[in-house]
């Protein structure tokens, strides 16, 4: 039983309300101080809440009315909890990540929204603690009208959430890897990628694992969601539910798949960088033992030890001669060893 809001007990951030009856919106956009009316006036509606940013006081006020736990409350206010979902007497808490990547001017940008949700028996209450678009779940729920009339519980709007949720995340890795594509020949170049591409990998890793700290619990979560004890999960939802937790499990797979490419093309190109660095080390050697020829040579008569020609025109030329065909000669031969 929801207990009686005094008009002015209401949170004072902005809020977003919508009320389903077999899955029909039958009442939206009312102010909080309704919301007690509305639901005893329709005893088989459930409620949509949605808080954006609220503070301490805001919660308070809707602990009270819909007996929500303290410690849900704490978590529901502080920023950057990991995705979890927890049972409390009268309500379940779980906490989401809606995520998102766009490429803007070859450079890969990554946001996500902190989502904490309380489900009770007549109530999903969402707490965003930044901006993001809620019209993507007010149209999943508004497009399953049928799903909503044969369920019409709590469970339905639940579902909802989390689908819409999932299927960004699935989204986001989808386009960290075609992001990967445009770097990847680069990288695999010969001689390695330029820095600058090689920074956008690293970059791109760094997403990644951010990316996955949102995505890697989401299937426990679902499939915690659908415990017989939690009572969300009717047997209508339950088949619902299980493609919520397959999509899943396949945005966990891509990660660790689009993680094992990122990592081998780093890899790879760090190898290619040792590879030219050996080619330029031992093009090196091959010019030094070409100058080495002359500097002996000319060292060697340098002694100012009589030999053929000295001190005449005809001995500086055999000399020259013979620094020019030693030298020309190795290089060839190193040439032809491909170490030039």
């Amino acid at each position: 039983m929801v207990s009686v809001t005094s008009p002015a007990s209401y949170p004072f951030c902005p809020t977003e309300t919508r009320l389903y009856e077999s899955g029909k919106v039958i009442a939206k956009d009312f102010g909080y101080e309704q919301v007690a009316s509305l639901l005893d006036q329709h005893p088989q509606a459930v409620l949509w809440l949605d808080l954006f940013d609220p503070d301490t006081g805001d919660l308070d006020v809707v602990a009270k009315q819909f007996q929500l736990h303290p410690l849900a409350v704490e978590d529901a206010v502080a920023d950057h909890e990991r995705p979890k979902i927890d049972r409390y007497p009268h309500h379940v808490f779980l906490n989401v990540y809606a995520v998102d990547i766009a490429t803007r001017e070859s450079v890969t940008q990554f946001g996500k929204t902190e989502i904490s949700a309380f489900v009770t028996p007549r109530a999903l209450i969402t707490v965003r603690k930044s901006p993001s678009d809620t019209t993507r779940f007010v149209g999943r729920w508004d497009s399953e009208t049928e799903l909503g009339a044969a369920s019409g519980g709590v469970g339905f709007l639940l579902y909802g959430l989390l689908d819409v949720v999932v299927d960004g995340q699935y989204a986001a890795v989808q386009r960290l890897d075609a992001a990967m594509d445009k770097i990847e020949d680069v990288l695999l170049e010969e001689g390695g990628a330029p820095r600058a591409v090689r920074l956008r990998g690293v970059h791109q890793r760094k997403l990644l694992a951010a990316l996955r700290r949102a995505v890697a619990p989401m299937p426990e979560l679902v499939s915690q969601a659908m415990r017989s004890d939690l009572g969300l999960v009717d047997e209508k939802l339950r088949p619902y539910y299980r493609d919520v937790e397959d999509h899943t499990q396949h945005t966990v797979d891509e990660v660790e798949h689009l993680r094992d490419r990122v990592d081998g093309l780093l890899q790879a190109d760090l190898a290619e960088q040792g590879n030219a660095l050996n080619d330029t080390t031992r093009k090196l050697a091959a010019w030094a033992a070409i100058i080495a020829v002359p500097t002996a040579l000319t060292g060697y008569f340098g002694q100012n030890l009589p030999y053929p020609g000295y001190e005449q025109m005809s001995g500086f030329l055999a000399s020259s001669v013979l620094i020019v065909v030693i030298s020309v000669g190795l290089y060839f031969y190193l040439k032809k060893r491909g170490w030039l």
